[in-house]
């Protein structure tokens, strides 16, 4: 799955939109690396996020089959890494 698909579709972001917004801005990362909105994600990649003071980590447990998920079921899908 794409990241911009992935970040919407475990709710990390709100919308599509404001993934894609923040792929262009180059504020996401996986394995430590700046990536497009194409980039595919796979099951354990570490994707981070840096805003303007603080940075957050997400493990990738499994990859989504809908287009959505609900809030309920984000921890499936990603576990928040702390530090």
């Amino acid at each position: 799955m794409r990241i911009d698909k992935f970040l919407n579709a475990v709710n990390i972001t709100k919308r599509r939109a404001v993934a894609e917004d923040m792929l262009e801005h180059k504020v996401v990362f996986i394995n430590d690396i700046a990536v497009k909105k194409a980039k595919e994600v796979k099951v354990g990649d570490i994707i981070e996020i840096k805003y303007l003071e603080r940075s957050d980590k997400f493990k990738v447990l499994q990859i989504p089959t809908t287009k959505s998920t609900p809030k309920s079921k984000m921890e499936e899908y990603v576990k928040k890494i702390e530090g």
